[in-house]
């Protein structure tokens, strides 16, 4: 048998248990950052006093400096393979910028300015600085997937054990969150500047490590490698916009993304404006979702996946969004312990939505690993601009909303929060449950192999 029939023959098998986990911890610095921003970047904004309507701009403007990173390194990537190399500047704009969003306007030191322009303008830009890392460590990771093993078993593992140390670090921040929300306090500007600021320095602390893991864990993709050196033709984007499925998938993980990303940036100001609940619920109640999703993840590694059973475990977490979304919507703050019931279901639709939209994906690409940075970019460009659009409309309508405390307790206030959080999102599921029940996933031989070796 020549050497390169043995090496693919290798390329269809199960990963090994610690391949696995030295790829799933590659995106923890991206996942705990990503959380704070989405769970906190808006409600630390006005808390220092920048208007609503521009805390969106800043939202926005990282979001569409991450949708066109995402191409632009797409295409990058495709062309001369390094995932390692993109990975690991990535991860160094991401620290380096991250920490000077959370850590104070370092524009408005320069120029002496605290006015609501000089700070939109300085948060903005580090913002971006933020997202163009964050977009080039996303797309060179999960392009990695494709390229690691040909087993599609083992690709959705993959996805699912990644997905799984999203929860660890989104839990890693909440943890944190908790303890700087419990014993400091919040009452002047500066105050709150310092909160945001230990908990941005131990996010960017905790991921980094796991960076580290990553880059010395895994070896660069060798079948993208091979390709390259054999003279593969690199596929067209034409290619794949001739697929039904290729937007099938494209509108699913947009979805899926959307429901995630906007409901997470609406449950801080859910749980505090709208039930009037403490400070540290703001991270008592996204964690109690995480612990969840965790919890599920780690389960679904466990099952032998097919395209059919993807859309069935997409379609039982739609259909939980759904429920939740109703719960939010009606939920008197009268009942606010009744949130932790609705975070709990959440946590689970959250996992079976994300895992198996993921790896649609993975179906999606098959073994055309020449293309495959073009389609996680692209679908990637499509959830930062539209998510930043959607956050920008519901956000900058925030100011127009009375406070809950001007309600009686026993009253339902249908807030923009309650939109955004609630309504919003179950639209979402509802639409991608139904285009997951309209495609149709090929059956690879491979899915029928074990999930992990011992």
């Amino acid at each position: 048998m020549t050497g390169g029939t043995v090496d693919e023959e290798s390329s269809y098998k199960p990963q090994r248990r610690c391949s696995v986990v030295y790829y799933g911890v590659g995106h923890m610095l991206n996942d705990i950052t990503s959380a704070c921003w989405f769970t906190y970047l808006l409600v630390f904004l006005t808390e220092i006093g920048l208007p609503p309507s521009e805390a969106a701009i800043v939202m926005l403007s990282g979001q569409i400096a991450d949708g066109f990173t995402t191409i632009f390194a797409g295409e990058l990537i495709d062309r001369y393979g390094h995932f390692k190399i993109w990975h690991g500047a990535g991860s160094i704009l991401v620290a380096v910028s991250f920490s000077s969003v959370f850590g104070g306007c370092l524009p408005c030191k320069i120029m002496g300015s605290n006015s609501s322009s000089t700070q939109t303008l300085g948060y903005s830009f580090f913002a971006a600085i933020f997202n163009v890392g964050w977009a080039a460590t996303q797309v060179s990771h999960m392009s990695m997937v494709n390229c690691i093993t040909l087993n599609s078993t083992s690709r959705v593992v993959l996805a699912s054990c990644r997905n799984a140390f999203t929860m660890v670090a989104n839990l890693s921040l909440y943890v944190v969150a908790f303890v700087v929300f419990s014993f400091s306090s919040s009452g002047s500007v500066m105050e709150v500047e310092n909160q945001y600021r230990w908990i941005a320095y131990s996010s960017i602390f905790i991921g980094c490590c796991f960076v580290g893991v990553f880059l010395f864990g895994t070896e660069e993709p060798r079948l993208k490698r091979e390709a390259r050196e054999k003279g593969h033709a690199r596929i067209s984007w034409t290619y794949w916009f001739k697929k039904i499925l290729y937007y099938q998938v494209a509108l699913v993980y947009v979805l899926t993304r959307l429901v995630a990303n906007i409901s997470q940036a609406f449950l801080a100001f859910f749980v505090i404006n709208d039930l009037q609940m403490s400070q540290s619920s703001k991270a008592l109640v996204p964690a109690v979702i995480y612990i969840c999703s965790f919890i599920v993840s780690i389960l679904l590694q466990e099952i032998t996946w097919s395209g059919q059973r993807l859309k069935i475990i997409y379609s039982a977490g739609g259909l939980l969004w759904i429920v939740s979304g109703a719960g939010i919507l009606f939920l008197p703050s009268s009942m606010k312990a009744f949130v932790y019931v609705l975070s709990t279901v959440i946590g689970v639709a959250n996992a079976l939505m994300t895992v198996s939209g993921v790896s649609m994906q993975s179906f999606l690409v098959g073994e055309d690993l020449n293309g495959c940075a073009f389609v996680y970019g692209s679908l990637s460009f499509l959830d930062k601009i539209l998510c930043g659009l959607a956050l920008s409309f519901l956000e900058s309508r925030q100011s127009s909303v009375p406070m809950m405390q001007n309600c009686h307790s026993s009253n339902i206030h249908f807030s923009v929060t309650r939109y955004g959080l609630g309504l919003f999102p179950a639209i979402c599921a509802l639409v991608g449950v139904l285009v997951t029940l309209s495609m149709e996933l090929l059956e690879p031989a491979s899915l029928m192999d074990p999930l992990l070796p011992a």
